[in-house]
């Protein structure tokens, strides 16, 4: 591995450490937190998930998804209902066409609710890109490739709380207002969808019409 690759564009090795970090001394009673649950994801992506070739498993990238889906459900999660407990969540991408990070997220999110852990909001994630001056809501592999800048954004719908918000590159503010707003409807319409669909399915589990 070159030196320039050792560190991501937002300053994480390879294993999600600040530079300055040392590897961890203690084994998992370590990680455990006296007033909350302590939240550990893991995200990968398939090596057959797209037609790029990529590692399995600990691969830089997978350890910047892995904070972001951290950073999200931390958001959401009532970890302080969970003293001295770990969350364990793992993501994996079999098929990757864009906005990879965005669905294992939400994925994830409703994965934790259908657990029975609690939490605050639905965490909802959608992304968006800039093709010249149209923002493109929830872009697929290819329009992600071939167009501007683009963001990915986690939205507590209830609270309009934003989780996550991630950009590929720099934008000024009058550029970065309409990808925004492409993401966030995007993360609303979907929370609409969701909703129904979770809606729906109580009320068949309580046999009602």
């Amino acid at each position: 591995m070159a030196a320039a690759e050792l560190l991501s564009d937002e300053g994480f090795r390879a294993d999600g450490r600040r530079p300055g970090e040392i590897r961890k001394v203690r084994g998992p009673r370590g990680k455990a937190l006296p007033e909350r649950a302590v939240l550990n994801c893991r995200f990968s992506l398939a090596a057959f998930s797209s037609a790029e070739r990529r590692r399995p498993h600990g691969d830089r990238r997978s350890a910047e998804l892995a904070l972001q889906l951290q950073q999200s459900l931390e958001a959401a999660v009532l970890t302080q209902l969970f003293p001295r407990s770990q969350i364990d969540v793992y993501v994996q991408v079999l098929q990757a066409d864009g906005g990879h990070c965005c669905a294992g997220t939400t994925a994830a999110a409703l994965a934790v609710l259908d657990a029975g852990i609690p939490l605050r909001d639905m965490v909802c994630a959608s992304s968006a890109a800039l093709a010249e001056d149209t923002a493109l809501a929830d872009p697929s592999g290819a329009e992600e490739a071939a167009a501007g800048p683009g963001l990915a954004l986690a939205l507590l719908p209830a609270s309009g709380l934003l989780a996550l918000l991630q950009l590929s590159a720099r934008l000024p503010r009058e550029r970065l207002e309409p990808v925004l707003d492409a993401a966030t409807a995007g993360c609303r319409a979907l929370h609409h969808a969701l909703d129904r669909e979770l809606r729906q399915r109580l009320r068949e589990s309580h046999g009602t019409a």
